[in-house]
């Protein structure tokens, strides 16, 4: 079993613990936004070790989208390229917590469905896509199937 290392952000851990310690019935919105937020756990691309992201709630059907904007900032936040590297993820929603499978959108039609879909959800993602060069990339987490049992 991998190390669970805490993010070095206070306001993330906290939000990480709250979520986690009430079983998904607090700490399920983003500090005083008022707008859900999921808990992502990944596994760190260099240390191996188990990281907690709490992201914005963006659904499209059973799927769930990651919008690695980072408030606009030039660089991708860490957790993009854990994705990259482990696409094997696990959403905890609330009380659910579900084994995902992430993989990163390119087809041009596609994400700019999924974007509208991210920004309609949580609006400042348009605003931090002018201040930063780079495109902010979106991932599409789906559930991942489970094995066919024999009757």
């Amino acid at each position: 079993m991998a190390e669970y290392i805490p993010s070095p952000r206070e306001w993330v851990r906290d939000q990480v613990e709250l979520y986690e310690r009430s079983g998904g019935t607090e700490g399920t919105t983003l500090r005083d936004t008022g707008l859900p937020v999921i808990i992502v756990t990944h596994t760190g691309n260099k240390t191996g070790a188990i990281r907690k992201t709490p992201l914005m709630r963006v659904k499209d059907g059973a799927n769930y989208i990651l919008v690695g904007s980072l408030g606009g900032a030039p660089t991708n936040p860490v957790w993009v390229y854990n994705l990259r590297a482990n696409p094997a993820i696990e959403i905890r929603d609330h009380t659910a917590v579900q084994p995902m499978r992430v993989r990163e959108v390119e087809d041009g039609a596609e994400r700019a469905r999924l974007w509208k879909l991210a920004v309609s959800a949580y609006p400042p993602y348009a605003d931090y896509q002018t201040r930063t060069t780079r495109r902010i990339p979106i991932f599409v987490a789906e559930p991942r199937s489970q094995p066919k049992r024999e009757a």
